[in-house]
């Protein structure tokens, strides 16, 4: 509302939690104070770099400064997935790249569909996404490519061919399922065995499943690091907002500077960040106060979750996401067409009985107009 200068909104207080996109119209309006001048580069040194470089707006100075952050991991629920694993022979290793989630997807899709040997194409699903897009933005940098511009996405490269043969082909047949709530709601529901989702979002996920007819089972999860592309980089996004100072008085902006300082000191940024599944931002914490975290929490969920991302820390690079005009605009278009073209090649595999590959391979054409100059 205060951003959209819309009638009734309350004023600016001295301290907003704001996401880089908001902060930018804010910013330009005056509403709010650089934050370089309130601490030290010795200060600045403390916190992971990626996470302070996100808060910068294109004047290069520092206007949300991090208090928590999200990335995207890989849930699993096991119970699901250890039935597949004794009779398939897939192991975990089999989920650390995206190519092998893929075939994991269809062999998956194919054995379920052999249970029942009189009821034809009821395979289950194996794996969703919450964001196609982040696979893309985040597949391509893993191999070393660009994926957003300020004006289009780059689907016409060799690159992106491969994201495209990674997540289109295993849903054309059926491997991997094209929802449009969350991932967790699918899990929830025994529906899918995996999926790519925030870490923000565990305690979504509960610790049984209710089947459609409404039996329920205890479940437990795996949560495990983002997956790669084989023969990447290992790359994982990073997520989530910050908070601002208004301008006001040198004393007032001091003061909400001295705030967020002890806001995000260990001890207080831990105890949030572990009932919440939200990242820790000072290098301090990651190094030595999650290990403390994760003797004492007693979510097993949340446990597990604070060692992949211990391990992440320590393997991964964070990808900053771009802070450009029309990326909302883009963004929802390629998830829109993306998710419109997967269902209506999964259609025509199933009315047709036409090849995954043949299909696939026309709605790449139908496609590759979208995202370009």
């Amino acid at each position: 509302m205060i951003a959209a200068g819309d009638p009734g909104a309350p004023a600016m207080p001295n301290l907003v939690t704001a996401y880089p996109k908001t902060a930018l119209i804010l910013s330009r309006q005056g509403l709010l104070a650089p934050l370089d001048d309130q601490f030290t580069e010795r200060e600045i040194k403390d916190y992971l770099p990626q996470f302070i470089e996100e808060g910068r707006l294109p004047d290069g100075k520092l206007y949300v400064f991090p208090v928590a952050k999200s990335t995207e991991v890989l849930f699993l629920n096991r119970t699901l997935f250890d039935r597949f694993s004794t009779a398939a022979g897939i192991t975990l290793d089999n989920l650390t790249t995206f190519e092998g989630i893929a075939q994991t997807a269809i062999r998956y899709h194919e054995w379920t569909d052999s249970l029942t040997p009189n009821v034809a194409n009821d395979g289950k699903a194996f794996f969703t996404a919450d964001s196609w897009l982040n696979i893309a933005h985040v597949g391509i940098a893993q191999l070393g490519g660009e994926f957003m511009t300020p004006d289009y996405l780059n689907i016409a490269s060799t690159d992106f061919r491969r994201i495209w043969d990674a997540t289109i082909l295993p849903t054309l047949t059926g491997g991997y399922a094209i929802a449009g709530g969350y991932s967790s709601d699918l899990m929830k529901t025994g529906e899918i065995v995996c999926s790519i989702g925030s870490t923000a979002g565990i305690l979504f996920y509960g610790d049984h499943i209710t089947y459609p007819d409404n039996t329920t089972e205890a479940a437990t999860f795996s949560i495990l690091p983002y997956p790669v592309f084989a023969g990447g980089k290992r790359i994982a996004i990073q997520r989530g907002g910050g908070m601002c100072i208004a301008r006001s008085s040198p004393e007032k902006e001091y003061a909400a500077a001295l705030f967020l300082k002890w806001l995000v000191q260990p001890k207080q940024n831990m105890h949030f960040v572990s009932s919440t599944g939200y990242l820790p931002v000072t290098k301090a914490a990651f190094e030595k106060s999650i290990e403390q975290e994760i003797a004492s929490v007693e979510n097993e969920s949340i446990k597990e979750l604070l060692k992949t991302v211990m391990q992440m820390y320590a393997e991964y690079t964070f990808l900053i996401p771009p802070n450009y005009d029309r990326l909302d605009e883009l963004s929802k278009a390629y998830e829109t067409r993306f998710k419109q073209a997967a269902l209506e090649g999964r259609a025509i595999v199933l009315r047709e009985n036409q090849a995954a590959s043949v299909i696939s391979e026309h709605l790449y054409r139908a496609f590759i107009g979208f995202g370009e100059r």
